[in-house]
């Protein structure tokens, strides 16, 4: 602890968000570049270095918070970024997009607000890049035993730098034309730039790392086929396999999933497309959905352009404040919270009729209405209870012209047949089914992340990467010295 007075005399400040009507007017990261680093060592010196630091439980990679947070504090930077490496491979990445279940498990959260935890990461792994603190790490020598993982996203990139570390000749195999899974092509550029991403790729390549893109297993090349070259197979396709939602309607034009919408957005800022074809600009837009997903949906549009932006969310609005009687610390809580996008809807006013920045709380679809060549052009919906049940007398209706379902994902896609043709087990919810050593049924194939657990967290992602790569190691050489943070039967802290 460098200053034992930390928490009770330094206040939290996080990292700062450029002004609104600066940052919709382009793509990049939200917040003032330069404007952290001034202020996370304070911010450290808030960490009280609890005997039991249960940060550690909130976070499945196990990273050992109080401890960087100290050499944080006496800026050893250096020190800094090896033990938060011990733990995470890609802190930039959760720096950025993990929602920090680390905080919600901080004890100064009793009664205080938490440390800083996530500003404090993300500055320790930009200033491991920028000081050279992060060189590859090829292994001192090869096991001759191949892995083939399907799926570039943030468990498919643990797990083969895991692996490739171990000394295994890995070859990643994604079916899009770049690296990154949802990380690339689902997440806005605004919440995380692309060069943080493409500078662990070609830190992986440099470590030994082979990546195959364009190439569909099952589609491109056969999964048994796969199967017959490789040791090992480790499936880490994702969750992308989207909900739907049924309702009178949503035939019509103008109605699409947020990943076909995502998708060609974040083309035009890799300089693929001058514009997207599914473009909100000009557009009264409407939200289904009240996570993650719909608010990047949300900062988006209103960067395109939009005329309105609206988001339903099907939950009555959470309090600003913890329930303890609900959701005790050191639970991750649901309340109010106001993400960057929210935080610019709000303040330019994009939906006048919500309850709050952009979103419709407590709000159920019900139809959509077109007009004579098939378009949609309304949303009607209803407020509902507690049980989902409609509140008589509260129907309305919204102008639409674009429609985005951010409705969550199921499991893997299964029409590019890699789980037919691997022949392994799937669960009724629509997951891959696998053992305690993350093995399926498919003797020699693996599967992690959000293709086998459902959709979850990147840091979750990232701790199954990690684990299924131990699990691997062990199968190939009969025992493994690679640390696994989680089983496949974990799960969250919950009530």
């Amino acid at each position: 602890m460098a200053d034992p007075k930390g928490f009770m005399t330094t206040p939290r400040q996080d990292w700062p968000r450029r002004p609104v009507e600066e940052r919709v007017g382009d793509w990049d990261e939200v917040y003032v570049p330069g404007a952290l680093l001034p202020i996370v060592s304070k911010q450290a010196d808030r960490c009280m270095d609890c005997g039991i630091p249960f940060c550690h439980d909130a976070c499945p990679l196990g990273n050992l918070i109080p401890e960087w947070n100290d050499l944080v504090s006496r800026e050893d930077w250096r020190q800094a970024a090896d033990r938060l490496h011990a733990t995470n491979n890609f802190p930039e990445f959760t720096g950025r997009l993990c929602p920090a279940p680390c905080e919600a498990g901080c004890v100064l959260a009793i009664n205080q607000p938490a440390v800083t935890i996530k500003n404090v990461e993300v500055a320790i792994a930009d200033r491991a890049w920028e000081l050279g603190f992060a060189p590859p790490q090829p292994p001192d020598r090869l096991s001759g035993r191949t892995v083939a993982v399907i799926g570039s996203g943030p468990t498919g990139l643990a797990a083969a730098q895991q692996l490739t570390r171990a000394g295994h000749t890995v070859v990643v195999y994604e079916k899009d034309d770049r690296l990154g899974g949802l990380m690339r092509y689902g997440i806005p550029e605004f919440k995380m730039e692309k060069h943080h991403l493409e500078r662990r790729i070609e830190q992986m390549r440099a470590e030994g790392t082979k990546f195959r893109t364009s190439t569909a297993v099952g589609r491109d090349v056969g999964a048994a086929e796969l199967r017959a070259r490789y040791d090992a197979v480790v499936i880490a396709t994702g969750a992308t396999a989207w909900r739907e939602l049924d309702v009178p309607g949503r035939e019509l034009a103008g109605i699409h999933q947020a990943m076909e919408y995502l998708p060609p957005a974040n083309r035009v800022c890799e300089g693929d497309l001058e514009a997207s074809p599914l473009s909100a600009a000009g557009k009264h837009v409407v939200i289904v959905g009240g996570g993650d997903t719909g608010a990047d949906c949300l900062g988006t549009a209103v960067r395109e352009g939009a005329a309105s932006v609206t988001q339903l969310d099907i939950y009555a609005q959470p309090g600003v404040e913890r329930d303890e009687d609900v959701e005790p610390w050191p639970t991750y809580p649901k309340i109010y919270r106001l993400s960057a996008a929210h935080e610019e809807a709000r303040d330019l006013r994009t939906a006048p009729g919500a309850d709050a920045d952009a979103r419709l709380f407590a709000a159920s679809t019900l139809r959509f209405t077109g007009d004579a060549e098939g378009r949609v052009r309304s949303l009607h919906l209803v407020e509902v209870d507690a049980g989902r049940r409609a509140v008589e007398g509260t129907a309305r209706m919204l102008p639409a012209d674009l429609v985005l379902l951010a409705l969550g994902f199921s499991g893997p896609d299964q029409e590019d047949g890699l789980v037919e043709q691997l022949g392994v087990e799937m669960a009724v919810r629509g997951t891959v089914v696998r053992d305690a050593e993350f093995a399926t049924n498919v003797s020699g194939v693996f599967a992690a992340g959000d293709a086998a657990r459902g959709q979850s967290l990147i840091v979750w992602a990232i701790a199954e990467g990690r684990a299924v790569a131990a699990a691997v190691d062990r199968y190939l050489t009969g025992n493994s010295q690679l640390p696994a943070p989680i089983g496949p039967f974990d799960r969250p802290m919950t009530v």
